[in-house]
């Protein structure tokens, strides 16, 4: 139900029957995030949690537990071996824990502030016709540079103009 779901909603989904599965899957795919349950054939969930953790290549993938008991200990043992999320089945709908997850993965965003005598700063000023202070033109606020994250890995991002006192666009 699960993977269908996850699927549904735009997510690359590798299943496994088993920790052993879950963990090869893992190790030979590279998951983004692994929704494991705890109780599984083969190998647990927290064994597998302990592998992963174990591997350099899987040591940082997110790890989310779904169980259908919600026992203090697991919920710290869950904790302790770093898992992101812990959910217990039927306190959240199968597409509440889809945005949980999905959550995750908002991308961090940083603010820049500009010294306009420093490399290309009065150059973008003039390129883009804005004032060569960076000040908002609606309250006088400085002009910085948001920028998201896209790809952390081939450090890519996303950038726009923003102001720091009122948050508006350049304007």
């Amino acid at each position: 139900m699960y993977a269908e779901i996850f699927h549904k909603e735009g997510f690359v989904v590798f299943e496994a029957e088993n920790g052993v599965d879950g963990l090869d899957g893992a190790t030979k795919n590279t998951p983004d995030v692994i929704f494991t349950g705890i109780v599984m054939p083969t190998m647990d969930g927290f064994t597998m949690m302990e592998a992963l953790k174990k591997n350099v290549m899987t040591s940082n993938i997110p790890v989310v537990i779904s169980s259908h008991l919600g026992r203090e200990e697991d919920q710290q043992r869950a904790r302790d071996l770093g898992a992101k999320a812990f959910f217990i089945r039927g306190f959240y709908t199968p597409y509440e824990i889809v945005e949980k997850v999905r959550a995750i993965f908002e991308l961090p965003e940083y603010k820049i502030k500009f010294a306009i005598n420093e490399l290309d700063v009065a150059k973008m000023a003039r390129d883009l016709r804005i004032n060569m202070d960076f000040k908002c033109p609606k309250c006088e606020g400085d002009m910085v540079l948001a920028m998201k994250l896209v790809d952390a890995k081939n450090q890519e991002f996303s950038a726009k103009l923003v102001c720091a006192g009122c948050g508006s666009g350049r304007g």
